[in-house]
C-alpha cells in the first residue's frame, strides 16, 4: 500500500499522555499551533515531521524530557485497533511481531520493525518508514511500547540483554534503567532491543486461533477498503469496519470521528439514500455472512466479534436480515459450495 503519510490516530497517544499528566489536550493543541479539529477526522494524515514536532512540543509543554518513555508505558493493545487484536490472538510473540510488521500500514505509525537471530540472541530493530528521522521521543515511545507489550503477550517478564539507540544520550540515564532494566547504549547505528531468542517463542497467553483468523479477515477487509475511494457513506462503512473489532460505534462517536454533528452526519447519509442504522446493519450482515462461510467460527465467536450481547441476539438479527438462522445459512452455503 502506498504511504499517504502518518494516520492522525498516531497523535491520539500524545493527547492521552497529556491528559494522564493533568493537561487539557485542546489547550495544548492551541499552544502548539496544531489544528485540534484534525483529531476528529479519521481520514486525516500528517507527515512524519509534524508528528515529530508535536512530540517535541508535548515534551516541552509538560517539562518532561522523557515524554516518549512515559507515553510508551501507557500503550495498550486496544490503542492499536484491529492490529492489536491480531497480535493478542497470535500463537507466539514472534507471530505477533510478524503481524505488526505485515499489517503496519493499518497504523501508518512511521516506525516498523524487523529482527534477526544470531546464536542464542535475537535483535529487534526499529526503523522509520519515511524520509528523515523521528525525534528520540517517538523512538523511545515505540521501544518502550514494544518491550512492554511483548511482556504482556507472554504474561511473563522479558529480560533485555541490551538496548541500543541511534540518538545521543540525555543527561540522566536512570529513567531508562527503570524502564528497561539495563543502561542503554546511545549513538549506535540503529535502535534495537537485544534479548534471548527463546523469548520470541513464548506462547501468547490468551491466543485463540479462531479469533485470530476472524480478526485477520477484518484487517484484510480494512486494508482493501482503504485502497478504494468512495462516497461519504462508503467512508463511514470503512470507519465501522475499523472500529468493529474493538467496539460497536455509536452515532455520536461516528459523528465525532468525522468532525461533524450527528444531525449533519445523518443529513449527509440521507442525501445518499442511507442512514447510520442501515450502514451499521450492512457492515454487521456482510461480516456475519463472510464468517459463517468459514467452518472454524462458531455462532458464539461471530456474535462476540460483532458485539452482540449474546448469541441469541445475533441469531435473531441474522434471521431478520436474511430470513434464515445462522445455522440454516451455514448449511445452505456449504451445500452451494459442494455443488460448485
Amino acid at each position: 500500500m502506498k504511504s499517504r503519510g502518518i494516520a492522525i490516530s498516531m497523535v491520539y497517544p500524545i493527547m492521552k499522555t497529556l491528559v494522564h499528566k493533568g493537561y487539557e489536550a485542546e489547550l495544548f493543541c492551541r499552544a502548539a499551533s496544531f489544528d485540534y479539529s484534525l483529531l476528529q477526522d479519521v481520514e486525516a494524515r500528517i507527515d512524519g515531521k509534524e508528528l515529530e514536532r508535536l512530540m517535541l512540543e508535548a515534551a516541552a509543554y509538560t517539562n518532561d524530557d522523557y515524554f516518549g518513555l512515559s507515553q510508551g508505558g501507557m500503550m495498550e493493545f486496544a490503542d492499536m485497533g484491529v492490529l492489536g487484536y491480531v497480535m493478542l490472538h497470535s500463537k507466539t510473540i514472534s507471530d505477533a511481531l510478524s503481524a505488526y510488521r505485515r499489517y503496519n500500514d493499518i497504523l501508518c505509525s512511521g516506525i516498523n520493525l524487523d529482527w534477526d537471530v544470531r546464536g542464542d540472541e535475537a535483535s529487534i530493530r526499529l526503523f522509520t518508514q519515511h524520509e528523515g528521522s523521528l525525534s528520540r521521543h517517538c523512538v523511545e515511545d515505540m521501544a518502550h511500547s514494544l518491550y512492554r507489550l511483548m511482556a504482556k503477550l507472554g504474561n511473563r517478564p522479558i529480560s533485555l540483554r541490551a538496548v541500543h539507540f541511534a540518538h545521543d544520550a540525555p543527561a540522566d540515564v536512570e529513567p531508562y534503567v527503570r524502564t528497561f532494566g539495563v543502561v542503554p547504549r546511545f549513538g549506535e547505528r540503529s535502535t534495537r532491543l537485544l534479548l534471548d531468542k527463546d523469548a520470541l517463542n513464548h506462547p501468547v497467553l490468551y491466543a485463540d486461533s479462531k479469533l485470530l483468523a476472524l480478526f485477520e479477515t477484518i484487517v484484510q477487509d480494512t486494508l482493501s477498503g482503504w485502497e478504494r475511494e468512495g462516497a461519504y457513506a462508503e467512508r463511514v462503512v470503512e470507519w465501522f469496519r475499523t472500529c468493529m473489532p474493538a467496539y460497536f460505534p455509536t452515532l455520536r462517536q461516528t459523528a465525532d470521528s468525522f468532525g461533524t454533528s450527528t444531525r449533519t452526519l445523518q443529513n449527509k447519509l440521507k442525501e445518499e439514500n442511507t442512514s447510520y442504522v442501515e450502514l451499521t446493519t450492512r457492515v454487521r450482515k456482510e461480516l456475519a455472512i463472510g464468517y459463517l462461510k468459514k467452518r472454524e467460527f462458531s455462532v458464539g465467536d461471530i456474535a462476540y466479534a460483532l458485539h452482540f450481547s449474546e448469541p441469541s441476539a445475533f441469531q435473531s438479527a441474522f434471521k431478520k436480515w436474511t430470513g434464515q438462522t445462522p445455522g440454516q445459512y451455514r448449511a445452505y452455503a456449504r451445500t452451494e459450495a459442494s455443488i460448485r
